[in-house]
C-alpha cells in the first residue's frame, strides 16, 4: 500500500488594478509583442506600474485594456487616436455618472431636510387657519384673528337659513 500525498492549493486574491506581469507575460496574455504595449504606453494608452527597479508591472486590468484595444484597432478599424479618445470619453463619462450621483444623493438629503422642516412648521400651526378676506386671499392663524374684523359668512340652506350648528 502505498501512502498517498496530499497536496495543498492555497488561493491568493491580487486587486485588479495591482502590477503583477511583467511584460513578457502581459504581451502573451493579450496576444501581443512587447514592444506593442512599449507603444501603446509611449502614446498613452496604458500606464503599467513599475517595480523599485523600474521593471514594467501590469496588472489584471491593465491586460484586460490592451484586449480592448485590440479589439478596437483590429475588429474595428480604429486608429490609436481614435481609442485614446474613447478612453477620454470613458472617463469623463465615469466623472459625470459620479458627479450625477452625487447630485442624486444630495438633492434625497435636501428633500428629506425639506419635509423635516415643512413639518415641524405644520405643528407649529396647531390652531385652526381662517381665511382674512380684508388682506385678500390670506390665510390667518386662529389665534390672530382676534385682532382682525372678520365677517365670517356661511352658506345658506335651501330654506334661506344658515346651517344648524352641531
Amino acid at each position: 500500500m502505498t501512502a498517498r500525498r496530499r497536496t495543498q492549493t492555497t488561493r491568493v486574491e491580487v486587486s485588479s488594478d495591482r502590477g503583477v506581469f511583467m511584460i513578457s507575460v502581459a504581451a502573451e496574455l493579450a496576444d501581443m509583442h512587447p514592444q506593442t504595449l512599449r507603444m501603446y504606453e509611449s502614446r498613452g494608452l496604458i500606464e503599467p506600474k513599475r517595480s523599485p527597479k523600474g521593471t514594467r508591472l501590469y496588472s489584471h486590468a491593465d491586460v484586460q485594456r490592451l484586449r480592448q484595444i485590440q479589439e478596437m484597432t483590429a475588429e474595428l478599424g480604429m486608429n490609436l487616436a481614435g481609442v485614446l479618445r474613447v478612453f477620454e470619453l470613458e472617463q469623463e463619462l465615469d466623472r459625470t455618472r459620479a458627479r450625477a450621483e452625487q447630485m442624486e444623493r444630495r438633492a434625497e438629503a435636501v428633500q428629506a431636510e425639506l419635509e423635516a422642516e415643512i413639518e415641524r412648521v405644520r405643528r407649529s400651526y396647531r390652531a385652526e387657519l381662517v381665511p382674512y378676506e380684508a388682506a385678500g386671499s390670506a390665510v390667518v392663524r386662529a389665534r390672530d384673528a382676534r385682532r382682525h374684523r372678520i365677517e365670517v359668512r356661511f352658506p345658506r340652506s335651501a330654506g334661506g337659513q344658515p346651517p344648524a350648528s352641531s
